[in-house]
């Protein structure tokens, strides 16, 4: 009996500890909100649609982000904020000298949010995408001879080769439907692009997506370039992980397939490091300059 109300108590104890550390939490990002709406310019925007997401789940919900975004643009100007989960505001900028200001800034005036870059650590590890400040402009500076304008120059005809391909492929679709029209899912052919330029541009290895080469990366960039349907969970998981960023493991849908992603995408970029590597070593490219980004570097 004693050992039982002993058990009871501290689980008691352990919830009451549980919720004092939300309260304080809450309370401590309700006090920064308020505080900092006195420091900052007071902006117009939509209304908060949702007591706890805000507009969020709006976006979310909706076929077209990019055009609510237009509209509240028109509507409200260059310059918005949007109110976000749990009382979070974020501000829009359409503004080109605000663009351009912003990011004349480095990292040092304006950062992530912690949320952000738990989620860039969680799937790109600690890389330029989550370094900031002196971190960020060390990493920066030693990818920059790859990023030259020379450099890019060299890359160009590996960008025009798979729009071509691309419309090579649709003409072909557009043929086989007898020459009249067909309904092509771009979305998912650009995915395509992207990862063949980038396979090229950055590895010198071709993953062959145009050409209907099957691979798991082709798959999972397809899943991402689709609109499955949320459920209720996870979708209220997606929203508040901007707030309380451990719930990006969760295992939800969305988080099981970006978890995949990483997993290959590791196993490939060290494969393809090795390969290059070894290539180098062996004199495999025959005195041919190797123009990819991992051959600059």
């Amino acid at each position: 009996m004693q050992d039982n109300l002993l058990a009871v108590t501290r689980s008691v104890a352990l919830l009451d500890v549980a919720a004092a550390i939300v309260a304080i939490w809450a309370l401590r990002g309700a006090f920064g909100t308020a505080r900092r709406s006195f420091k900052t310019t007071k902006l117009r925007g939509p209304p908060r649609t949702d007591l706890v997401y805000g507009a969020a789940k709006q976006i979310l919900e909706s076929l077209d982000a990019g055009a609510i975004y237009e509209a509240w643009a028109k509507e409200y100007g260059v310059v918005y904020e949007v109110p976000t989960t749990l009382g979070g505001k974020k501000i829009m900028l359409t503004d080109p000298k605000a663009l351009t200001h912003f990011y004349a800034r480095e990292t040092w005036t304006y950062v992530h949010t912690e949320s952000a870059r738990f989620f860039l650590q969680h799937i790109f590890g600690r890389g330029i995408l989550w370094s900031q400040g002196e971190d960020h402009r060390r990493q920066r500076k030693s990818l920059n001879p790859a990023f030259s304008q020379a450099a890019i120059r060299n890359l160009t005809p590996i960008f025009y080769s798979s729009a071509h391909k691309a419309k090579s492929a649709w003409e072909a679709m557009i043929d086989a439907n007898g020459g009249n029209s067909t309904v092509i899912e771009v979305q998912n052919w650009m995915n395509h692009i992207s990862l063949d330029s980038i396979g090229l541009a950055g590895f010198s290895h071709d993953f062959g997506s145009l050409d209907g080469k099957p691979a798991s990366i082709t798959k999972i960039f397809d899943t991402f370039g689709s609109s499955p349907s949320r459920s209720a969970v996870n979708a209220a998981v997606l929203l508040l992980a901007q707030v309380f960023p451990l719930l990006e493991y969760v295992p939800t849908p969305r988080t099981k397939l970006l978890r995949e992603m990483q997993e290959i995408m590791e196993d490939i970029s060290k494969e393809l490091l090795a390969r290059t590597k070894k290539e180098k070593e062996e004199g495999v490219l025959d005195g041919k300059e190797d123009k990819s980004i991992i051959g600059v570097l």
